[in-house]
């Protein structure tokens, strides 16, 4: 029997002190919704514009030289490939990423120029899962999935205790309440190991809300095959891993879904207000609190995940006012 990894906060600690070690901290902004001052915290700022870096880093850094020489290969829409790109290229490795065919041709371009092998793939009638896993199989790389790895939940973790020491110098204390993104889990089931003592709300786009359908039942419901169309790129998977199910799980975290048309005033108010340029999947934690989805209060962090928009779409939703 295969024995599973997995995270620990011990291991989260680990990746926030290698995060410390390469990059300075992502900024933590404030603004205020509906009167209740909140606290931003920016991973749209990263290198690679999303927070995917650090579970790519802590990842492929705990690889021995010879698995670093044999490579990795990774599946995703853009985000976690740039992350694994970028780390691949900072400890000069290979790296093979399968990405749909649709996925934004702004994070496939600097997914290419990173130096990683891009293999494209049919995101409706291709299981990008399975090609990756051949590819893996066929070159003896490591597979380096974006959310379903011990190592990667704990790398996006360390957000959590970059913020928690943040929280501390501003004079905040505690983070008692945590809203983020959730696509496959892998950020909020690291926060939620990173802040124990904090309340978690996991926010995603509507028909795409399985980790919210999945906490409410107690098991893993996927998304249905007739899933609407959503904006978020980043947040569209089909099934979450039961790695992240069980970590946020046991912390008792709840969800919310937003609308795109919420999606899309929260891109425009971070804009104005945090003057970040925000990613629809980056956006829906801002979006749920807009839409009173979910309440502000004291001491709460809010995750920015990702910055990496197509800008003709980006103009489109600035130039909107729905």
């Amino acid at each position: 029997m295969t024995i599973v990894r997995q995270p620990t906060r011990a291991g989260v600690r680990d990746a926030a002190a290698k995060m410390a070690d390469l990059l300075p901290p992502t900024p933590l902004l404030r603004a205020r919704i509906r009167g209740v001052e909140l606290a931003f915290k920016a991973e749209s700022l990263q290198p690679i514009g999303a927070f995917k870096i650090r579970g790519a880093w802590h990842r492929l850094t705990a690889l021995d030289e010879e698995a670093r020489a044999r490579g990795v290969v990774a599946f995703s829409s853009g985000n976690h490939a740039q992350g694994v790109a970028w780390a691949a290229r900072e400890l000069e490795m290979p790296a093979v990423i399968v990405m749909p065919d649709d996925a934004p041709k702004v994070k496939r371009d600097s997914t290419l120029s990173l130096g990683a092998e891009v293999v494209g793939c049919n995101r409706f009638t291709d299981s990008r899962e399975k090609i990756a896993a051949h590819l893996a199989h066929a070159r003896g790389a490591v597979l380096v999935p974006s959310f379903d790895d011990a190592w990667v939940i704990e790398g996006q973790g360390s957000a959590g205790i970059e913020a928690e020491d943040q929280f501390d110098e501003i004079g905040w204390g505690t983070v008692d309440h945590v809203v983020t993104p959730c696509g496959g889990g892998g950020l909020s089931a690291g926060l939620a190991l990173a802040l124990p003592d904090a309340q978690l709300t996991i926010v995603e786009p509507e028909g795409w809300d399985d980790m919210r359908r999945s906490l409410e039942a107690g098991w893993i419901e996927e998304v249905p095959d007739d899933a609407p169309y959503t904006s978020c790129d980043s947040l569209q998977t089909k099934r979450v891993s039961q790695l992240t199910f069980d970590v946020l799980s046991r912390r008792g975290a709840t969800g919310v879904a937003v609308t795109e048309a919420e999606i899309r005033a929260a891109q425009r108010w971070a804009a104005a207000k945090l003057r970040l340029v925000v990613e629809p999947g980056g956006a829906v934690a801002i979006a749920a609190l807009l839409a009173g989805k979910v309440e502000p209060q004291e001491n709460m962090l809010v995750m920015v995940s990702g910055g990496n928009v197509d800008p003709e779409a980006y103009a489109a939703v600035l130039g909107r006012s729905d």
